[in-house]
């Protein structure tokens, strides 16, 4: 298999031989010979490429020479060449015959010496003849070798060679010629395998084909063949470098063949056959060298393109068969490489080491240039006739170029600043500008919030400097508004009015942070500070966040100091800097307490963690004792220095409140919650109370922190218990002094009196029924038992009405236990159910849904089973399910459902006991049938044996039953009135006639 041209073959791949195409067989061998060695190209691979044309005499060869007969026959022109050997041979013949007579002396010696000499005079005609064509293709050849330029060769000056000499292209010496020189021009037209295609090899070829009128089958033999010398030489080289200029010849040999033949290239040019090249090789040879002619075209298009130049590249694109989305990109391409040129430019003149004053604007000159170029390709893209012009013109981008990585962001980025910074070096940005930095993000590829945080940066630069020199130059002093004046000079600046605020704000903070560097603002300082914010128009809003921001850490880091300092180091010293630091950075006395708040609540929360990781009771109630006393011997002082009052002043303002507080409510009875107001004599005794505005109402959820009270209560209602050796212990009893310190935990806490008697009033509920339940063991409550609950009731303090709620919650529940069981176990009906509602028992909450729903079953199960034959639909429908709390229509449905199953098995049950002789029963069963049919009434019932059915009516009307229900019977089981009358009129007889038939057969 051959390899084929185009991919890299090894240099030792044979080739089998390929016999020229363009030589006819019918030649002698000597002039096939001598036509392949005039056929020699002249473009061969190995040569270098020339400086200039060729002359003629390099493509074609020199002229050739005329020998023997060859100057006559040219010298002689067709008619003459024919009349002379007309007369060569007429005087052959004469001579011959004169001369056979002259000698022979007879007739037949001059008419063989006329034969004679006639031959020879026709052999030298013929041969005369014979040397037309190789005469008339030296002449052709002579005459194209001769022109100075190959264009200058006419198709009329070669018809008249033809003529002159009485060929055609039928002639093959003549044919070869024309093969040849076109070999020779092809040859010598297409450019070595290093050298680039100029466009014009297309038009040159198929203007000199056209020209010596050579067929186009002929001239793609030549073609071909010029393929195979390529691919023999190729085989013959075994340098690599040499290996590819041959490939890339044959690439553009198969590109300008295509275009040369166009469409009929397809079957002319057999190079898959020949040279074993695919389609898909072929479609790359053409892609390539279609790419490399159209951008050497784009090479000279520059940044002032116009119309023209852009249909020029339009009609080359066509020409050289390029596609439009290939001829898009490399436009696109070519102007991404043009502004990059710019970018380039820009950035070594703002990065240059000696850069000049003019650098910023000789880089924004470049930027300019850039805008510029991309306004053209707009208005290009936009033009009218932008179908006829060149594909790819968009507006320019650079990416997929070479700054189109994150390395090179960042230069364009600076360029992108260095613009905005020149757009706005008037001090105002105009509309133009704001297009023109719109168009430059476009182009540079920045995001949206990259370009708008470039813009904002400078802008807000810019808008400082014109602030200060507005505020220095006395201009915004001197405004009537000063909001109106800021307002116009954002408005210059295309300036975020919040963004200046936000600048203001900034302003005005450091500002402050000078004025407070010693700790405390100075009267001077307030001044300036308010003539600051009046010329800035700063919110007050915004000046108090500043001040609890700025002041507030600097308070901060005092209270730090004086919550460090501990209960031992609260001293005279602390206090005088508190003081000073609370009315000398005047913050106001809520920022104030919420900073002091914040630093307390911290350590009040260390405390509780503590108090939540102790082991046991005890020891949890004494990390609250150390929070408590945290909390009254060093924040309680520091809520008093901040407020510039006395710690007993403010404590004695907070119990009042409780105090107020807890005499609203009315829970005087609960022995532990009048614990926790301590007497006057008690309050002496412990000296001085906590503060309650700092609190973890906030930190903590309302279950942690009746926990953490619960905890101490039960610390202060059983003692401090103490651990000896073999397990026992020691409770030792505190007096009511802990109780008051269990009023200042709750404050802490920040639990509201309500839920502090929440938690007294749980405790004792639940100290009560633990004894009660053990006292209601059986849920009976009889008036000893009542008199040991009201013992116990005074003994815990709970109030008598939530005494009555527990026993009534213990003995309802006793209650409903038993009740369920009685209902489970069915030893409860509907009329004790009716005597216990009366009771003002609540049912519904001791016997679960589905038991009454069981229990109306039942009942409803016993009326049909009843054999009475009542059915009351009031009593059914309406009272109990009314009693039960069951829904009217849910039994219905219940009632039917169980109507239609006893129906039929009432029948059933009524001739199994006719059967066994037992009329009662038959009787109770039938009317059992009757109360089903009144709940749904039936249609007529059928039966296998219809004496059966007559005796069943007999015995029912024997028992003298209500006419209705007689008739009703009559109906069901399909008696007919004349049999009803015959079985009145025979009365017992039917029956007894039965019976013995049946005794018979058994």
């Amino acid at each position: 298999m051959n390899p084929p041209l185009l991919t890299a073959a090894p240099p030792s791949a044979t080739l089998p031989l390929l016999p020229s195409p363009f030589l006819t067989p019918s030649l002698p061998r000597r002039r096939r010979r001598r036509l392949l060695k005039v056929s020699r190209p002249r473009a061969t691979l190995d040569q270098p490429a020339p400086t200039s044309a060729p002359h003629n005499s390099d493509v074609f060869g020199g002229p050739k020479e005329l020998t023997g007969i060859q100057p006559l026959v040219k010298n002689l022109s067709l008619p003459l060449r024919l009349a002379a050997s007309a007369i060569a041979v007429a005087g052959a013949v004469a001579a011959g015959y004169h001369l056979g007579f002259r000698l022979g002396g007879s007739r037949n010696a001059a008419l063989g010496g006329a034969a004679l000499l006639g031959a020879a005079g026709g052999a030298a005609a013929y041969a005369v003849r014979a040397s037309v064509p190789e005469v008339a293709a030296a002449d052709l050849h002579n005459y194209v070798a001769g022109c100075d330029d190959p264009r200058a060769v006419k198709k009329e000056d070669i018809e008249l060679i033809a003529t002159k000499y009485g060929v055609s292209k039928q002639d093959a010496a003549f044919n070869a010629e024309l093969c040849d020189l076109y070999l020779r021009f092809v040859s010598s037209v297409l450019p070595p395998g290093n050298e680039e295609l100029k466009g014009t090899e297309v038009d040159k070829i198929v203007k000199f084909k056209s020209a010596l009128g050579i067929d186009d089958p002929e001239a793609a033999a030549m073609h071909m063949e010029i393929g195979r010398r390529i691919f023999r030489q190729r085989l013959e080289t075994g340098d690599r470098e040499a290996d590819v200029e041959q490939r890339r010849a044959f690439q553009k040999l198969i590109y300008v063949s295509t275009l040369v033949f166009g469409e009929a290239s397809t079957f002319l040019l057999p190079w898959k056959r020949v040279f074993k090249v695919t389609d898909a090789q072929v479609e790359v040879a053409v892609r390539d060298n279609a790419q490399r002619l159209y951008s050497s075209q784009l090479k000279a298009i520059g940044r002032d393109l116009n119309e023209n130049e852009l249909e020029s590249l339009r009609s080359a694109q066509l020409l050289y068969r390029l596609s439009d989305e290939l001829a898009e990109d490399l436009l696109k391409e070519h102007t991404r490489k043009l502004v990059e040129e710019n970018v380039s430019a820009a950035l070594n003149v703002l990065k240059s080491r000696t850069r000049s004053a003019r650098g910023v604007a000789q880089a924004v000159e470049e930027l300019d240039k850039i805008l510029a170029f991309n306004n053209l390709l707009v208005s290009l893209k936009n033009h009218p006739n932008a179908d006829g012009l060149a594909c790819g013109i968009a507006p320019a981008s650079l990416l997929g170029g070479e700054y189109d990585s994150d390395r090179k962001m960042d230069d364009l980025k600076l360029l992108f600043r260095a613009y905005v910074a020149d757009s706005l070096s008037s001090g105002r940005l105009e509309e133009s500008k704001l297009d023109a930095l719109s168009q430059l993000r476009n182009i540079f590829g920045l995001g949206k919030h990259e370009a708008e945080a470039i813009v904002l940066d400078v802008t807000a630069k810019v808008y400082r400097k014109r602030l200060q020199q507005s505020f220095t130059g006395g201009e915004l002093e001197a405004a009537d508004s000063k909001a109106v004046f800021l307002q116009n000079l954002c408005e210059e600046l295309r300036f975020d009015p919040q963004k200046a605020s936000d600048i203001h704000e900034e302003i005005y903070r450091q500002k402050l942070q000078q004025c407070v560097a010693d700790g405390e603002l100075s009267e001077e300082d307030v001044k300036a500070l308010l003539r600051l914010r009046v010329m800035l128009c700063i919110p007050q809003q915004t000046v108090e966040a500043a001040h609890s921001s700025i002041c507030g850490s600097l308070f901060e880091k005092v209270v730090k100091d004086a919550i460090a300092s501990g209960v031992d180091g609260y001293d005279a010293e602390v206090k005088k800097s508190v003081r000073k630091a609370a009315h000398g950075l005047r913050l106001t006395r809520e920022a104030a307490m919420s900073i002091t708040s914040t630093a307390v609540r911290k350590i009040f929360i260390n405390y509780i963690k503590r108090a939540r990781a102790a082991q046991n009771r005890t020891e949890s109630a004494r990390e609250l004792k150390k929070m408590i006393a945290f909390n009254t011997l060093v924040v309680a002082e520091l809520v008093a220095d901040i407020k510039g009052e006395s710690p007993d002043t403010a404590s004695e303002e907070a119990d009042k409140e409780v105090e107020i507080e807890i005499e609203e409510e009315e829970w005087e009875s609960l022995q532990t919650l009048r614990k926790i107001r301590p007497s006057k004599e008690l309050t002496a005794k412990l000296g001085k109370q906590g503060q309650a505005e700092i609190n973890l109402k906030d930190d903590l959820p309302e279950r942690d922190r009746t926990d953490l009270y619960k905890t101490y209560l039960l610390f202060c209602l059983t003692g401090e218990v103490t651990n000896i050796p073999f397990g026992a212990q020691i409770t030792t009893k505190k007096d009511d002094s802990e109780f008051v310190l269990l009023n200042q935990l709750g404050s802490i806490l920040g639990l509201t009196p309500k839920e502090i008697v929440e938690v007294h009033r749980g405790l004792a509920e639940q100290a009560f029924r633990q004894q009660a339940e053990v006292i209601l063991a059986d849920g009976q409550l009889t008036k000893a038992r009542i008199e040991q609950l009201n013992e116990v009731q005074k003994q815990v303090g709970l109030p008598p009405e939530y005494a009555q709620k527990v026993i009534k919650s213990i003995t309802t529940t006793k209650m409903a236990a038993a009740i369920e069981t009685a209902v489970s176990q069915g030893r409860l009906n509907i009329k004790q159910i009716r005597e216990l509602k009366e009771a003002s028992v609540d049912l519904d909450s001791m016997i679960s849904e589905s038991l009454r729903d069981n229990l109306f079953k039942k009942t409803v199960d016993e009326i049909f089973s009843s054999g009475t034959g009542e059915f009351d639909e009031e009593e059914i429908y309406e009272k109990i399910p009314a009693d039960l709390n069951i829904k009217s229509n849910k039994a219905r449905e219940v009632v039917h459902e169980l109507a239609r199953s006893r129906l039929s098995n009432s029948l059933i049950q009524a001739v199994s006991l006719l059967r066994q002789r037992n009329r009662p029963g038959v009787v109770s069963s039938l009317n059992d049938l009757l109360a089903c049919d009144k709940a749904v009434p039936a249609e007529q019932l059928s039966w296998e044996v219809p004496e059966e059915l007559a005796d069943l009516f007999a015995i029912y009307m024997r028992s003298e039953p209500a006419p209705e229900k007689l008739s009703r019977l009559q109906h069901l089981l399909g008696i007919s009135d004349s049999a009803a009358a015959a079985i009145q009129e025979m009365g017992d007889t039917v029956i007894q006639i039965g019976a013995e038939e049946e005794e018979f057969a058994f």
